[in-house]
């Protein structure tokens, strides 16, 4: 396993996290034994697992039903000074609320403390007041860290760049855990924040957010030949010496196996992506048009500036995914929560679309004309039953 300094917090981050979004029994919190046996077998011989190859980062969320549960019944037979433990909570208007919502993760992890307290879903200005206001969450998790039960505090966001790199302004968080990956790059101006504020950088899910990479379509494994695509944006995103660890969300224990691969390339790195990246590009311009692909998201409004809170910027781009690499399951996956996620997935679908005056807030556009057509394209493409967000929290 190769490690990294994951910023002030000088702690050694396996370059992949074992993630605990996906091997968990439910979505809710629920007793013990009501877990199946298999169930808890294969978490454990998860956990194990990620061990035996040296990724000692173990991440869960509050939010994450019975996750943190079914790992409180391994994680205390492990060598605790040889883990580095990470659960998150949201943030909430009452910092009381809060700070009961950690207790119950410290309880359930069987621990007695964690090594790293995210604050989960900084996703918007509001959430980031309820946190930063004097006696708020933040102050809650300062004083559960001079109390030795949080070592180092950091946030993890699904929010805008702009507010992302607000939160990050306030140097108020040792890490962060954020989306970026080849098909999003948006946020790399908050990566660079981060690192400027010697903050860990922490890449969520970058096999699914990123494409549902486990299940590619055969058009993006083409083109990412001779890796596939899994191991192909693995590469890409560690590449970049300011990211320090990329998010495994391993289901079972052979999850890991195509991501290990990634460690023996990337000191090979510069010679393999060029001619995969430059194949990506010249499939985007071809099929996309290349005034469009390079220009498609100038002067596009936010979702709150849009007459009926339509996401513009987020539709354009899963249609362009689907236009140039296949990846409909993933759009339509995206785009479906659009409406459904709350602060997590803001903004809405483009069904009313035609129903809306778009040409104001377009007015900025060089592609102003067209974009109605190809948002209800978008709409007739992608558009079907409604998605919610796996976690409640």
């Amino acid at each position: 396993m190769l490690y990294r300094r994951f910023g002030r917090t000088e702690l050694q981050m396996p370059v992949f996290s074992c993630g605990g979004m996906r091997y968990q029994y439910k979505w809710q919190d629920l007793p013990q034994q009501e877990v199946p046996l298999n169930n808890q077998a294969n978490l454990e011989t998860t956990i194990r697992r990620a061990l035996e190859v040296g990724i000692n980062h173990i991440e869960t969320a509050r939010g994450y039903g019975s996750s943190e549960m079914q790992l409180g019944q391994i994680l205390p037979k492990l060598p605790r000074e040889q883990l580095i433990v990470q659960t998150k909570v949201s943030p909430k208007a009452d910092p009381q609320v809060f700070a009961t919502e950690f207790a119950k993760s410290l309880a359930y992890l069987q621990l007695d403390y964690v090594d790293l307290l995210g604050l989960h879903g900084i996703n918007n200005a509001e959430i980031l007041e309820y946190c930063i206001r004097p006696g708020g969450c933040l102050d809650v998790a300062k004083q559960l860290q001079s109390q030795g039960k949080v070592r180092f505090i950091g946030f993890s966001t699904h929010g805008a760049t702009d507010s992302i790199i607000q939160t990050i302004n306030t140097n108020e968080f040792d890490y962060v855990n954020l989306h970026w990956y080849y098909i999003n790059q948006e946020n790399w101006a908050a990566i660079e924040a981060a690192n400027r504020h010697d903050m860990g950088v922490f890449i969520i899910s970058p096999a699914d957010k990123g494409g549902k990479l486990y299940n590619p379509p055969e058009k993006l494994v083409q083109l990412c030949t001779p890796l596939s695509p899994m191991l192909f944006n693995d590469l890409f995103c560690l590449s970049h010496s300011q990211v320090q660890t990329l998010s495994i969300g391993a289901a079972k224990p052979s999850d890991f196996d195509e991501h290990l691969k990634t460690l023996e390339l990337l000191d090979h790195a510069s010679s393999i992506l060029p001619t995969i990246l430059a194949r990506l590009e010249a499939e985007a311009i071809a099929t996309l048009g290349e005034d469009w692909f390079k220009t498609w998201h100038v002067g596009l409004p936010k979702y709150h500036q849009t007459p009926g809170d339509v996401n513009i910027p987020r539709i354009l781009w899963l249609r362009n995914l689907v236009v140039a690499y296949d990846l409909f399951d993933y759009a339509k996956m995206r785009y479906n929560l659009l409406g459904n996620g709350g602060h997590w997935f803001p903004g809405r679908k483009a069904d009313q679309v035609d129903k809306l005056d778009l040409r104001q807030c377009l007015s900025q556009s060089p592609h102003a004309d067209k974009i109605p057509h190809l948002l209800r394209e978008a709409h007739e493409m992608l558009g079907g039953q409604e998605v919610q967000r796996l976690s409640g929290s």
